[in-house]
């Protein structure tokens, strides 16, 4: 069993994979203050930061497809937290007032996320996460 174990922990796909589930595993205990899963958290706050922002553009920072985008979207707009506004072709995406209230919910659930993150790995976070953009920018050339 050991020997399987330490094959997977040299495989960069199986390791990221396995960070990838345990980082979402403490984001998604973080985020039940929002109600919100954090990638529905991230696609507010992109709006907050960009309001009148078209699904594309939304789609290309969280790098989902648009069709993915479309379905977070449809469910925000349910919840009353986003609203679509049509010029022309192009759907705008604006916060609610509602979307705007959740925001501070939103900044307070990352603070802990980070906070969390930082008594495991210490401060060394800011040069962890700059790695993985750098390996990710790579990887991300190579596949398209």
């Amino acid at each position: 069993m050991s020997e399987i174990k330490a094959e997977l922990n040299n495989c960069l796909y199986f390791t990221s994979n396995k960070l990838s589930r345990m980082i979402g595993k403490m984001a998604d205990q973080e985020f039940k203050i929002t109600g919100l899963s954090p990638t529905y958290a991230f696609l507010l706050s992109i709006v907050n930061k960009k309001e009148g922002i078209v699904q594309k553009e939304i789609g290309e920072i969280l790098h989902m497809s648009s069709s993915t985008i479309t379905r977070f979207i449809d469910k925000l707009e349910n919840q009353a937290l986003l609203k679509r506004v049509k010029k022309g072709k192009n759907s705008l995406i604006y916060l609610t007032e509602k979307g705007k209230q959740k925001q501070a919910e939103i900044d307070q659930a990352w603070e802990n996320l980070h906070q969390r993150y930082e008594k495991i790995i210490g401060s060394k976070e800011a040069e962890i996460v700059e790695n993985i953009n750098k390996i990710s920018n790579q990887i991300e050339k190579e596949v398209k």
